[in-house]
Order: C-alpha cells, then sequence, then structure tokens
C-alpha cells in the first residue's frame, strides 16, 4: 500500500499546504497516534475529534468535556486517549468503545505553563500519583517530558535548571542548567523528544531551541555541562516559538512561530534552514503535530487543523519497469524481428534465465514488519494496536424493517412501551443499552485531588479571562512547612492516594511511551 511508503525520494519535509480539517468546532490541540493513521483533535465544546488520516474522514466524536480540551495524548497501542480541559477534569477513554475509564478531578482550573505546581506522576492502574522532586520550591512553573523509552523524566524550570528523574524510584539521575552567552539563565518553556534516535530539544525563553543528545546528558551526571548539537534560532526576525517538534524520523525540526501562522523547518544534522510554511496573515498558531512516517505536518490556527504536505507528482515510470518518460517525441526504428512469432535474435543466456526466474519460488504467506512502525531498538511490530475506527454506514431514510426479522429473534423485537421502532441491524438506537433491562453502564471510576498552595481564583489561558489583582498578589509556591530541603533528601517524591494534598496542577500530559498506565502531567 502507498501509504506504508516509509522513505520518500529527495526531501523529506512539506513544502505547501494540503487542505484544511474542520471540526466544526474551535479545535485547540491535536495529536497523532504512534503510526499516523488517527488524529485526535480536542475542540473548545469539549468535545474529542478523531479523524481518519488516511480518507481524511471523522472516525468518532467523543462528546469528553464541558469546557475546551487543552491537551491530548495516546497511549503506545493506540487503544487509549488521555484528556485535559479546563474543567479541571483529566479523563482517559477507551478509543474503541468512546467509553472514559477514569477520571481525574482537581479543585483548580488545569493551567498550561507556566503552571503552579510541579509535575505530577500518575498511575492509572491504582490512582497513586507522586509528586516530583523539583529544584527550588519557590519556582514552581515547571514542565516535563518522558524521554524516548519512558525511562526517565526530564523537568525544567523557570531558571533554566534541567533536572533527569527516574521514572521507576523518581530519583534524581542527571542535571544540568541552561545558559545563555553572558551566563544568564532562560527560562525553559517545554521539551520535546523524537520519536527515534536519543535527541530532545528544549524550547526556551531567549528564542533559541537547543538539540541535545540524551546519552550524553545521563553520562555527565548531576550538575553537568553538556553541550547542545545545534542551536536554531530566526536570526532575522528574532520569532518567539509556540510550539515545536521532531520529524518521525528525527532528522527535522519544526518550530511553530508565536506571532504567526509560519512554521520554520530546519536539517537537525547540518542546523540549516530549509523551509518557511506561512499560513494565513494575522491568524496566531497553537498547536503543530507532525506525522509520525510520513512528511506531513498538521498545525492549528483560528480553529481550524491545516494539513502541510510535499507537492504529488504523477511518475508514470513507476507503472512498468520498461516504461520510460519522454520530455519530446523520439524516432522509433523498428527492429527486423519486432513482430515476428519467434524472436530469433533472441540470445541464449535470455532463456536460460527467463527459465530460471519461472522456477523461482516467491513467498507470499510471511509479512515482514514495516521499518517505519518499529523503533530503533525493535524488530517487531505491535499486533494488537488500534490502527483504525471501524465506521458504521449511516442511513438517511431507512425503510421499516424491509428483510423483516429473523426467525430466532421473532419475540424479541415487539415494540416497546413508548412507541419507538428499531429500523434495522444498522440503527444506532438498537445498539444502545436501553436503560430498562439492558446493560448496566460501566461505572467510571473518579479521583479527587486536592491542592495546597495554590491560588484558588486562577483561569486557563484558553478562557481568555484574566485573574483578578488579588491571585496576583499571592505568593507562588508551597507553604514554608511543606519544602523538600527540610527533609533527609531534597528529591525525595511524595506519594498521594485519592484526596491528596500538595498536588500540582497541571496543564499538558503525556503517556509512558512503554508503561500504558503511566503519564506524566505538566
Amino acid at each position: 500500500t502507498v501509504f506504508y511508503l516509509s522513505e520518500s525520494f529527495g526531501q523529506n519535509y512539506p513544502e505547501e499546504a494540503d487542505g484544511t480539517l474542520d471540526c466544526i468546532s474551535m479545535a485547540l490541540t491535536c495529536t497523532f497516534n504512534r503510526w499516523g493513521t488517527l488524529l485526535a483533535v480536542g475542540c473548545n465544546d469539549g468535545r474529542i475529534v478523531i479523524w481518519d488520516f488516511l480518507t481524511r474522514g471523522i472516525a468518532k466524536i467523543i462528546s469528553a468535556h464541558i469546557h475546551p480540551v487543552c491537551s491530548l495524548s495516546w497511549s503506545r497501542d493506540g487503544h487509549k486517549l488521555v484528556s485535559a480541559s479546563t474543567d479541571n477534569i483529566v479523563s482517559q477513554w477507551d478509543v474503541l468503545t468512546g467509553d472514559c475509564d477514569q477520571r481525574f478531578l482537581s479543585s483548580l482550573p488545569v493551567l498550561v505553563c507556566p503552571m503552579k505546581s510541579a509535575p505530577v506522576l500518575l498511575t492509572l492502574s491504582d490512582s497513586k500519583h507522586v509528586v516530583l522532586p523539583v529544584d527550588d520550591d519557590s519556582d514552581l512553573n515547571v514542565v516535563a517530558a518522558f524521554d524516548r523509552r519512558g525511562d526517565y523524566i526530564y523537568t525544567g524550570n523557570a531558571k533554566g535548571k534541567i533536572l533527569v528523574l527516574n521514572t521507576n524510584k523518581q530519583d534524581l539521575v542527571a542535571s544540568f542548567r541552561v545558559t545563555t552567552g553572558t551566563s544568564n539563565t532562560t527560562a525553559i518553556k517545554s521539551i520535546e523528544f523524537a520519536r527515534k534516535g536519543s535527541c530532545f530539544l528544549i524550547n526556551t525563553a531567549d528564542r533559541i531551541i537547543r538539540v541535545y543528545d540524551g546519552r550524553e546528558i545521563l553520562t555527565c551526571g548531576r550538575d553537568g555541562e553538556p553541550e547542545p548539537i545545534q542551536k536554531l534560532q530566526d536570526l532575522v526576525n528574532r520569532t518567539p516559538w509556540k510550539r515545536c517538534c521532531f520529524s518521525g524520523d528525527g532528522e527535522y525540526i519544526v518550530a511553530g512561530s508565536a506571532r504567526q501562522h509560519a512554521l520554520y523547518i530546519w536539517e537537525k544534522s547540518i542546523g540549516n534552514l530549509v523551509k518557511i510554511l506561512h499560513g494565513t496573515r494575522g491568524e496566531l498558531l497553537l498547536d503543530v503535530a507532525w506525522h509520525p512516517v510520513r512528511p506531513i505536518i498538521a498545525s492549528i490556527s483560528s480553529g481550524v487543523v491545516s494539513i502541510w504536505a510535499q507537492n504529488q507528482v504523477e511518475n508514470w515510470s513507476a507503472f512498468a519497469p520498461d516504461f520510460k518518460e519522454l520530455d519530446e517525441n523520439v524516432e522509433y526504428e523498428e527492429r527486423e524481428s519486432e513482430f515476428d512469432i519467434e524472436d530469433e535474435d533472441k540470445s541464449e543466456p535470455e532463456q536460460t534465465g527467463a527459465d530460471a526466474a519461472e522456477d523461482e519460488e516467491v513467498d507470499v504467506t510471511s509479512v515482514d514488519p514495516i521499518p517505519a512502525f518499529c523503533s530503533s531498538d525493535e524488530e517487531l511490530e505491535d499486533f494488537k494496536a488500534l490502527l483504525y475506527l471501524p465506521i458504521a454506514p449511516e442511513v438517511e431514510d431507512p425503510e421499516e424493517n424491509p428483510f423483516g426479522p429473523p426467525p430466532d429473534a421473532a419475540g424479541q423485537n415487539a415494540t416497546p412501551d413508548d412507541g419507538s421502532t428499531h429500523s434495522g441491524p444498522g440503527d444506532k438506537k438498537q445498539r444502545q443499552p436501553s436503560s430498562d433491562g439492558g446493560p448496566p453502564k460501566k461505572k467510571i471510576r473518579t479521583t479527587t485531588i486536592e491542592l495546597q498552595g495554590v491560588p484558588n481564583d486562577e483561569v486557563h489561558p484558553l478562557l481568555g479571562v484574566k485573574g483578578d489583582s488579588k491571585s496576583k498578589k499571592k505568593a507562588a509556591g508551597r507553604p514554608k512547612g511543606s519544602k523538600g530541603k527540610d527533609k533527609d533528601s531534597p528529591f525525595r517524591p511524595k506519594v498521594f492516594r485519592d484526596r491528596a494534598e500538595g498536588l500540582g496542577t497541571p496543564g499538558k500530559m503525556t503517556f509512558d511511551p512503554c508503561v500504558p498506565h503511566l503519564f506524566v502531567l505538566f
């Protein structure tokens, strides 16, 4: 199938606009699943729209929240999807059924970075959550991300300090500080990892994107001084970056401007700017996502998802190996034996080669794994993964039971007391369990989280309402009695269950790439 082609000829980055995806409501955030077959879009009306990216059609709509959806994250196998919104709720969804598996309630609005609490590690299987240690208790504007395999958690604060924590024990493994040329620190805005390799990028407030090697960071240990592999920036316009991410193969980096709908694409190995994609003038960029296996970028502005791809040129020589494209007419010289029944000019070695090709056995049963769908340290695909969603055809005016009831269900299709009838096997009402006699709905497990030391009147930035003056006067950080420096170790995590206190408020989240029941909120 053409969709599985992992390597394209020539450049491997998008060059022009390739249409839009209109979710009817305003789109705010988007993310691809691990294979790029499904695109989840969070909207301002609380819905999650899942697009089949091969057909560019809507595969499922989940009414997830009441308030805008501010963050989405897929599980590794694609069966689960986690969403966070401004209604203080973080929910885990079963993508195939659209049911909510678990919910976390917070007593404060969920904030986008900068946030007012330390990052939190949640374990969905037992509803435990751990507040990750921070470098300075007074500075809680922290962002965090899993590494590619989920073994380590990288956190960064407003003072440019990067901490590397072990995911299982939350112990400090390595640390370093991002500094400018004058030895001044700069705030960390986001941390992003490549899908392949060990590289990651750091988006900082000084408008420079720094690319590091994760192996070097672990080698340097605590208080190390690693040098970035690349420094990427817009020297002409000094553009601040809203969102940055790697390409699927990790060879390119795209950064979305915070001033306009513009995407800057760099080649990671050389550090040169290869392309600038301009959207509609006057629009502001909200989110950017690169397709995992194809040179396609999805960007969100003005509530619409824009798709950027390569210019596809028809290559007729790909249909037959002996077919050649001609730029102009060429005079053809006919061979003397061209239309003979038997070609007398045919040589014996060619006949021998043809006979050998006919005797060669072709294996049509075994299926080789697709390299584009495997990680760089894996050899096999995940055959239990959810690549596509089944879609039932919708009939506008179905006939009243045109084929008649089946013999074994003649007594089961009686008309209900309310007078409603089922129109056929494809009717949605027939598949939904009734309130009387039907299977009970799955009870959603809800965990309430109480926060301490954070202003109660903080408003999420997506709501477009600024907090009053009282919230600004309150001191940020934790109470004096909860500082980690008073403990035996400054990097000792805090474990909470159910109604926990001292838990920070997250704004963005991500699943652990390997453990399906863990994800970090930041």
